[in-house]
């Protein structure tokens, strides 16, 4: 019997050869670029969506120690605010070049540091919840309207009345519009003439329809002051996006009584964020560059190199 060299190599050549993987680099670069760029387009709603969870924590932990106060706390407090409102002179004023309203109001009968002591829910200065249904928001009430507040919700300003309604009172709130990492009030301008948006403040569930809506110039210098018998919160952001040389005011006038259905609401848990869909868009962009690599890495595949055959026999 004998055995060839040549034999050996073609029982080797029925086997299927080893194929080697081979991605193609421009492929791999091409779809690395293009998920970093779904990623980067993908950015803003991420960053809104996890914003949004802060500011929904904030609302709900808010609600939990208004409500684990004994009612007569909760009334001697909003008390204490009414009295400061009373006290006010005067109210807001639009001004050129600035991001926010400028207060003109004085509290006569309160100390200097009465205004942060007041209403105050947490540490952070949280004093409430501002809803508007109309544009899905609901974001927490902060004291004050400084640039780290207004990153992080809905911003008092100091010097107009606080909100806890009453008869010739203004409350003035204010939120950036346009930010790349939270909504807040970018969506300001949908809300219409007879939308309804509600606050939420130690207990007190006041609602307003929203009666004026429009964009003025600075230069018209319009103070946002209180109107002889009204109970009013205008709502006050800049516009256009990126430019804010003018600004959006929505006024609305109390609703009395208040609808029942928003006191049953009232300390609900905020329903946003909804559900993360840039986390599967981001996902489904991933997974499509791993098959379509997978796929190209295949198609680019070449088989080894098959053995040299020989002339050469043995014999036993």
């Amino acid at each position: 019997m004998s055995i060839t060299l040549e034999d050996r190599g073609a029982r080797r050549a029925h086997a299927a050869p080893t194929a080697r993987q081979r991605v193609p680099y421009g492929a791999t670069a091409a779809c690395l670029l293009a998920l970093v760029g779904v990623m980067v387009f993908l950015y803003p709603s991420a960053a809104a969506w996890f914003s949004q969870l802060e500011q929904s924590r904030v609302i709900s932990s808010v609600g939990s120690e208004v409500h684990g106060e004994a009612g007569g706390a909760l009334a001697a407090e909003i008390s204490r605010a009414q009295s400061y409102n009373d006290a006010l002179v005067a109210g807001a004023l639009l001004a050129e070049h600035a991001n926010v309203p400028e207060a003109t109001g004085v509290s006569t009968a309160a100390g200097a540091d009465a205004y942060d002591r007041l209403l105050r829910a947490d540490a952070e200065g949280a004093m409430g919840r501002l809803r508007i249904p109309s544009i899905a928001l609901d974001l927490p009430i902060y004291h004050g309207t400084d640039d780290s507040t207004l990153r992080r919700g809905v911003g008092h300003l100091e010097g107009t009345s606080l909100p806890v309604s009453g008869a010739s009172q203004h409350s003035v709130l204010t939120a950036h519009r346009g930010l790349a990492t939270s909504e807040l009030f970018t969506h300001l301008d949908r809300v219409r003439v007879g939308d309804t948006f509600t606050a939420e403040v130690f207990g007190e569930v006041l609602v307003y329809r929203v009666v004026e809506s429009r964009v003025v110039q600075p230069d018209e210098t319009e103070s946002l002051v209180p109107q002889h018998g009204a109970d009013l919160m205008t709502l006050v952001t800049c516009t256009p996006l990126g430019i804010n040389s003018h600004r959006i005011l929505v006024t609305g006038e109390r609703v009395l009584p208040t609808p029942q259905a928003e006191i049953d609401r009232a300390g609900e848990t905020p329903n946003v964020p909804g559900f993360p869909w840039w986390a599967l868009a981001a996902l489904g962009s991933a997974a499509a560059v791993g098959v379509y690599l997978a796929w190209a890495s295949r198609r680019g595949a070449y088989p080894a190199r098959p053995p040299e055959r020989s002339e050469f026999t043995t014999h036993s």
